[in-house]
């Protein structure tokens, strides 16, 4: 296996700017099992960042209050992210004070997180709504945490207290995701094998349990109109489900190993998914084909050795909310950043690396990669990596590692095309059926389902 291809120079590969770190102030005792990092994650307005930092305690901190702190020139949209016309209150229905940065003890250890905001037009979905504990009508940002007892506790973002504690799993909460439409419907993984819709605007009501999964399931990620659930685990599993009816739509076949990441693009068009056979596939979530492939060995590895332990299991992808970058970490540790818009054909975007040459097996390395160019264009150091996602804009990358700490660098600078643009405005309304019911010339339909980029 190499690195590189042939014709790529290392010598040319310019280093990537970091912006900062959050580190884990830990005693050398703590520094073992049980301090990793597992997850990170942004507040969808942008306002709050928040990361497990090993041994029970997650920290929620203002985004703004990070970048300051980091000292770096960055875009005051990252800054001022936060949306003004939202009056954020707390469950009693008060009025909140500035953000200000909180330490959550969980009581057990932390394998997710997630941000959810609620909107007043969004009712809940039970029958009786007459009486509620909590005032969840109100604009609201929760914190969800998914701990290794199989609890779910729900905390107030800017108060830091504990609202709910959701209990029904068996094994480790795995991963955590709110529908993106304000709902505050949240849908757990869990080692169980099940995933779980909670209905925390009914007073974090059990609302369905989606079986089907015969392993572990890792992760799942809601369609950007909260419409299809996607759920990964084990056992090369990758499902699609109906959000309004709570059946599986399909299954996509084509990983060689277990599936433990999973996200769609902002534009809901493409769905991303990362598994130990060491790819990230890209798919049409409508249709079922496989669009893209991101490999991470070259040259490819067979499907029984992919299916093994080959040493390059991918970790975690995400989709940036510009629709152009994926980022995938692998056990390479290579954390790598490709940019959809800058192939020609679809075909073209399959990169496989391998582990890093001897001569750079010291310091482990964030990848940044321009499709056209097939090798990375930056590089930089990362060690012991688990977890990564875009900021809000996605400007910025967040990576978690084992000892949990927090890394930041800023993502390429990339100006999408008009193209693009009119894609992504075009498939935020039509699905890929929709589309091909269009009079378009071929071309043009290619385009717009994502045959072409």
């Amino acid at each position: 296996m190499a690195s590189f291809p042939p014709f790529v120079n290392e010598n040319d590969i310019a280093t990537s700017q970091s912006i900062g770190d959050l580190i884990n102030r830990a005693t050398p005792f703590d520094k073992k099992y049980g301090c990793e990092n597992w997850t990170v994650a942004f507040a969808p307005d942008g306002s709050f960042f928040a990361w497990s930092q090993g041994h029970r305690i997650v920290k929620l901190v203002p985004w703004a209050q990070c970048l300051n702190n980091f000292a770096v020139d960055v875009d005051q949209n990252i800054i001022n992210s936060g949306n003004p016309k939202l009056s954020r209150q707390n469950s009693d229905g008060g009025q909140k004070m500035k953000p200000c940065e909180h330490t959550i003890d969980c009581g057990d250890l932390v394998w997710s997180l997630a941000f959810g905001s609620s909107v007043p037009e969004k009712q809940s979905r039970c029958v009786n709504i007459e009486w509620h504990r909590f005032k969840f009508g109100q604009d609201q940002l929760l914190l969800a945490t998914g701990l290794n007892n199989g609890r779910i506790k729900i905390w107030d973002v800017y108060t830091g207290k504990l609202l709910l504690n959701l209990m029904d799993h068996t094994e480790v909460v795995r991963d955590l995701t709110f529908a993106p439409d304000g709902s505050l419907i949240l849908v757990s993984a869990s080692r169980d094998k099940t995933l779980r819709v909670w209905d925390l605007k009914d007073d974090g009501n059990m609302m369905k349990v989606l079986r089907g999964h015969q392993n572990w399931v890792y992760c799942s990620a809601f369609s950007p109109d909260s419409s299809i659930l996607c759920s990964v685990g084990a056992g090369k599993a990758v499902f699609l489900w109906d959000m309004d009816k709570y059946v599986m739509i399909r299954k996509l076949e084509g990983h060689y190993n277990d599936v433990v990441a999973c996200e769609f693009s902002p534009d809901g068009a493409l769905l991303a998914t990362a598994s130990y056979d060491t790819r990230v596939c890209v798919w049409d979530p409508y249709t079922g084909c496989s669009l893209l492939e991101f490999g991470h060995l070259f040259p490819a590895p067979s499907p029984i050795f992919a299916g093994g332990a080959n040493g390059t299991w991918v970790r975690s992808v995400a989709f940036s909310h510009d629709g152009v970058h994926i980022a995938s970490l692998a056990d390479d540790k290579l954390l790598v950043v490709l940019d959809l818009c800058s192939a020609n054909k679809i075909n073209c975007m399959n990169t496989f690396l391998s582990p890093l040459s001897s001569s750079l097996c010291f310091h482990t390395l964030l990848r940044f990669w321009r499709i056209d160019k097939n090798h990375p264009v930056e590089v930089v150091s990362l060690s012991k990596g688990l977890c990564c996602a875009f900021s809000t804009d996605g400007s910025v990358l967040a990576a978690g590692t084992q000892d949990g700490n927090v890394h930041f660098w800023a993502t390429p600078k990339y100006v999408a095309s008009l193209q693009h643009l009119c894609r992504m405005s075009i498939r935020r309304v039509m699905t890929t059926g929709q589309v091909k019911k269009l009079p378009l010339p071929p071309k043009m339909m290619e385009f717009l389902s994502y045959q072409i980029i």
